[in-house]
């Protein structure tokens, strides 16, 4: 069917000045060509009748701009000819009267349309709390409150990093290239900062009038007070902005929720102590002693006690914690900027844990213990994405995991930072990370605490070392004498202990922890045993403690192997030896057939 020609139009006026701007365009072959064209044969194929040329934007074709333009030419037409303007109504033509009467818009006495609306406000420009923009802004309004036009880049950075959780040098992720500094292109666009060069390769960054409004409101935002002084280095928090380092929500009910199952200046240097092998040093503080998990054959003692006020709480932190090879002690320098003094050395296990420092160093070694540390129930393991992956696929994961729970420490925190993968690996590894961190919570009963960065990871520990002085330092502790102490007891003991007094605490001498810790020189047959069972890929701590109950060492388990006799018959026995066994185990502990061939692949072969 055709459309209708233009007499037959149910708006031949409108439709003829369309035209007419149609015809001129081809004239001139201007770009209007095609936008015209378009409305016209829009126009020309509606059947319904508009009163008002501001109608016509339900149409193909027709914008505001076209409208307007026909809204002044029906003016025109009106003025010439001593008609009245026709109003202008809301309701599409097709449905008025149908559900009542058209709504109209109010129009002047001239006829003339409304005055169009006001252009809807923008917000104000407002940077996140501690975050690179706010660091910048706070550090040079300060220092122009101070008389200084401008700072370089190596000044504004010294001066903007102390207001800032991120680093304006070091990137966020190893692999990324972005920094807090970024973020000067923003408040340059957004004529914030202004960029001046004072010479061929000298460039000065300064504070503009509205960026320094943007300052002095936050500062008035928060403490009235403070408005009248520019350089205070404070800033509003909005509803929807996180809230400062020293009183993080979501870090805070962490750390409460930990603790239910004193504020330190920093320091220009860090308390440091050179690497040394703990090995060597205290590999014999604790005997080997004799196996026994009997409570009556378990030692009495008086245990030692440390009265409060007599010792400190303090973070050690590994030395092997770096951010990257050029990078080693960003951690222990960002620990000190806010207020933790971190003790540095080479842990035997763990990344960071906690200790009480006697104020008295002979104290400990005259009532019966080494050194004048005692190790609290904390220890953090912290995993970067990649390197938890990583410990997965070669097995240091379960084998970690193993080691934490043979050091006795009550509470252990799995530290998981997030890192920058490629989408292949996030997808092929993505259901492995959840249900190593889902068995590390159910199975092991460790806490997780996830973290987006490195600087996150650094608040958390803030967070954590300040709760557990505030724990610790309110009360007595009681250290169990390293006499007592023997290898296999220690675990015994310390059940025992928390079964008969489950309120109060019993701790170690930090020599002897780092000597039940050690990997290698104080590990029994039994720990070595198991440690070979868990280098087979499936073989876990659970199932490896399975194992060893039934052979007690590895003599045994080779001698197991070499019963099931020689020949075709007895290949089969000794792929089912372990499966036949344990097959009939519930969850974790159970072993199946293929695994079980895997064993004896290793074991079997040594027999043979």
């Amino acid at each position: 069917m055709s459309p209708p020609s233009d007499e037959a139009c149910a708006n031949p006026l409108l439709l003829s000045w369309v035209k007419e701007w149609l015809d001129v365009a081809r004239e001139r072959n201007s770009k209007g060509i095609t936008t015209y064209n378009n409305a016209y044969k829009s126009l020309r194929a509606c059947p319904i009748t508009f009163t008002h040329p501001c109608q016509l934007q339900q149409l193909k074709g027709f914008g505001p701009t076209l409208c307007n333009r026909l809204t002044e030419k029906m003016k025109k037409h009106c003025e010439e000819n001593g008609m009245p303007m026709p109003r202008k109504t809301l309701r599409n033509p097709a449905t008025a009267g149908v559900n009542g009467d058209d709504v109209e818009e109010e129009e002047d006495g001239d006829g003339r349309p409304p005055p169009a609306k006001k252009p809807k406000k923008t917000k104000p420009y407002v940077p996140q709390l501690r975050s690179g923009p706010y660091a910048i802004i706070m550090g040079l309004s300060e220092h122009r409150a101070a008389g200084m036009t401008g700072l370089s880049k190596e000044q504004l950075i010294e001066v903007a990093q102390p207001h800032c959780d991120a680093s304006f040098t070091v990137p966020a992720q190893a692999n990324s290239y972005f920094t807090a500094w970024n973020s000067m292109k923003t408040l340059i666009n957004k004529e914030i900062v202004i960029e001046k060069r004072g010479g061929p390769s000298r460039k000065f960054y300064v504070l503009t009038d509205l960026g320094f409004e943007i300052a002095s409101n936050m500062k008035k935002a928060t403490d009235p007070a403070a408005a009248s002084e520019p350089s205070a280095p404070t800033a509003p928090r909005r509803p929807d902005a996180p809230r400062p380092p020293e009183i993080g929500l979501d870090d805070e009910q962490d750390v409460d929720a930990l603790l239910t199952r004193g504020e330190r200046s920093p320091s220009t240097e860090l308390h440091h102590q050179p690497p040394k092998s703990s090995q060597s040093v205290f590999a014999d503080v604790v005997k080997d002693g004799d196996a026994s998990s009997d409570p009556a054959a378990l030692p009495n003692f008086r245990p030692i006690r440390l009265q409060p006020g007599s010792f400190t709480v303090h973070l050690v932190l590994d030395t092997r914690e770096i951010r990257a090879r050029t990078d080693r002690d960003y951690m222990q320098e960002e620990l000190l900027k806010q207020g933790v003094k971190p003790i540095v050395r080479a842990l035997e296990l763990g990344d960071a844990l906690w200790v009480a420092k006697c104020h008295d160093p002979h104290f400990l070694q005259r009532a019966g213990a080494e050194g004048d540390e005692v190790v609290l129930d904390w220890i953090v393991e912290r995993k970067r994405l990649d390197d938890l992956i990583g410990s997965i696929k070669d097995g240091r994961f379960h084998e970690q995991k193993f080691r934490l729970k043979r050091s006795g420490v009550k509470n252990v925190v799995y530290l998981i930072e997030q890192f920058a993968l490629d989408d292949l690996n996030k997808n092929r590894y993505a259901e492995a990370v959840e249900s190593a961190i889902a068995s590390t919570q159910v199975v092991n009963g460790y806490f997780v605490k996830r973290t987006e960065k490195m600087d996150e990871s650094i608040r958390y520990l803030v967070r954590l070392t300040t709760k557990l002085k505030k724990q610790y330092e309110a009360k007595p502790l009681y250290i169990i004498p390293t006499e007592h102490i023997t290898a296999q007891n220690y675990l015994p003991l310390l059940k025992h202990l928390r079964g008969k007094e489950p309120t109060t605490g019993h701790y170690i001498s930090y020599p002897a922890f780092s000597s039940l810790a050690s990997k290698s020189e104080m590990m029994t047959l039994r720990d070595l045993f198991l440690k070979f069972l868990m280098c087979t890929r499936g073989v876990t701590g659970e199932k490896a403690l399975q194992i060893q109950k039934i052979w007690k060492t590895p003599n045994q388990f080779i001698k197991a192997f070499e019963n099931c006799g020689a020949g075709e018959e007895s290949k089969k026995r000794k792929r089912e030896l372990v499966s036949s066994q344990m097959g009939n185990m519930v969850g974790r502990k159970k072993i199946t057939k293929p695994l079980s061939s895997k064993i004896a692949e290793v074991w079997g072969d040594v027999a043979s």
